[in-house]
């Protein structure tokens, strides 16, 4: 039973660590919203949010499945 715990230790201690941190990195895109700093069209957002909306689909369906997925990288070409 030892060995259950630590794995949810580890799992509580990884959880809290890439949550904050995928949160803080979507907060930094919503920065991106600026427009005296920024310039960006519709098409842009929609694809943003997206790409951000299919990650966390993905993951959802991660944990519902616990099958492996691949890892897309997201990009805009100007």
């Amino acid at each position: 039973m030892g060995r259950r715990e630590d794995a949810r230790q580890r799992f509580l201690r990884l959880a809290n660590a890439r949550v904050n941190k995928a949160l803080k990195a979507i907060g930094l895109v919503g920065n991106l919203s600026n427009r005296s700093n920024y310039s960006y069209s519709d098409r842009d957002v929609t694809r943003m949010l997206s790409a951000l909306e299919g990650a966390v689909r993905d993951c959802r369906w991660r944990f519902d499945s616990a099958a492996p997925t691949k890892r897309q990288e997201f990009r805009l070409d100007g």
